[in-house]
Parts: structure tokens; sequence; C-alpha cells
């Protein structure tokens, strides 16, 4: 019985075609500079989804006579601020957080109790407790004629030390468009808004949501994260840098399984 070799070899050959190729189109650019892409309708790639955004509520439009104004006109000396779904606005991502905390604790206790019966009923005692621990104990620690001035002793002592540090700075400073999802019935918007960047390999993104009053809008339409109440910012990345950084999933597994 013939066995159809491993995946991974066969697929040796073709990856060694396809490597070949590629070297073969970098020689025949040696000297040139990087051909741009060439202008295509997005609308016919593969894979193409339109997109879907939240839309305000359709507004019939009347014309009023003798007049240069129509309602919903978003010009002629209108405020072009955010004001209802879909209005796209800019939001001014400042964070400088700094955090220093330094913790120390120590404590310590020391206790000695001990507990004797004198006199003639102490020395029975003391013989009948030597006789029952001389069952059990051999006779190198046996305490024969034990005093009966200390015949019940206890002894703790217990030291606990403690110390913390928190050291921390952050900085993230940008400019993100963020689009009104949804209005409130007190009239604050719910924003949100998303962005990618992709270097070669690695993407960057920047994910900002939460709730802004509308009188917190400036006049050119941008709002400062400060004033963003519920405030989800989320800045990092994904790609093969990010892989490279992070611990692989086994070693994760472990962390979280093992108890020491």
């Amino acid at each position: 019985m013939t066995r159809s070799p491993p995946l991974s070899l066969a697929a040796l050959p073709l990856l060694a075609s396809i490597g070949a190729c590629s070297n073969i189109d970098r020689l025949s650019q040696v000297g040139q500079a990087p051909a741009l892409s060439a202008i295509e309708n997005p609308t016919a790639q593969a894979g193409y989804k339109p997109v879907q955004m939240p839309m305000p509520t359709p507004q019939p439009v009347s014309y009023h006579g003798n007049s240069l104004w129509r309602s919903g006109s978003r010009s002629f000396f209108k405020d072009q601020r955010a004001q209802q779904i879909g209005d796209i606005l800019t939001v001014k991502v400042v964070i400088t957080d700094r955090a220093a905390m330094d913790n120390t604790t120590v404590r310590s206790r020391k206790a000695n109790e001990g507990g004797a019966v004198g006199g003639e009923v102490g020395g029975s005692i003391t013989g009948a407790v030597g006789s029952v621990l001389g069952r059990f104990l051999p006779e190198n620690t046996q305490t024969a004629g034990s005093s009966n001035s200390a015949l019940l002793t206890f002894d703790s002592n217990s030291q606990t030390t403690g110390a913390g540090s928190v050291k921390r700075n952050e900085q993230v400073v940008t400019n993100i468009a963020a689009v009104v999802t949804q209005l409130l019935p007190n009239g604050n918007f719910v924003i949100e808004g998303k962005q990618e960047v992709r270097v070669n390999f690695e993407i960057r993104e920047l994910i900002v949501a939460g709730i802004i009053r509308p009188e917190d809008i400036e006049a050119d339409n941008t709002i400062a994260s400060a004033k963003i109440a519920q405030a989800r910012i989320a800045y990092g990345g994904r790609g093969q840098i990010t892989d490279v950084q992070q611990p692989r999933y086994g070693q994760q597994v472990m962390d979280i399984l093992l108890p020491f």
C-alpha cells in the first residue's frame, strides 16, 4: 500500500516556483522605482461588500416662497457640526496618564504562652502525662522526671513583609473620525469610530466609542476625548510583529493552568 507524501512535502515544489517567480520579478525591476498600482473600480474587486452605516430618518424637503433657505440644507451659513445619525465628527484623542504608587507592609507577631500545675496534684498530673507520652515517644525524647513547672508551653512566631510598586506612563495623541450612531432621548450622541493603517505586514488599529454632548462639539466639528463619557479607546496592532511579541498559545495555556 503506497502512501501519499505529506502535504508540506507536496507543496514544496509549488512554493519554490512561486518564490522563483517573485525573485524574477524583483530582478526585472532593478534600478527602477516601484510601480504604482492601477486605479481600479473598488466595487468590481473580489470580496467587495457595500458599507452600511446608520442613517437618519429622511426628512421631506419643503420650500418657502420668497426665501433663499431650503429646509434640510447643509450650507448657507448653517452650523456644520454633527447633529444627527450618520454625521461625522473628529475626535482628538489625547491620553497622558501617569501613575506612581509604592506600598510597603511589614507585620510581625510573637507569642509565648505556658501553663503548669504545682504541688502534689501537679506531680501526679506530670507523672500521668509522662507515662502516656512514653508509650509514643522514644526513650531519648522522653523528658524523664518532667518538671511540673512547664507542663504546657505554646510558642508562636510569625512575620510578614510585603512590598509593591506601580509606575505607569502612557501617552497617545492622535485624531480619528467617528460617526454618530445613535441619538439618546436626552439629546446626547453615541459615537463610534475605527481606523486601520497597514504598514507592510502590521496593522495599527484605533477604536473610539462613547457618549458625547452636542454642546461639547467645537466649531470646527471636533471634540476632545476627555469629554467622552463611557469612553472606550483601544490603540494596538496585529500582524507579524505582534505575533512575535506575544507568547505562544501553549505557553499562555500553561501559565493559566500551572499552579506554581
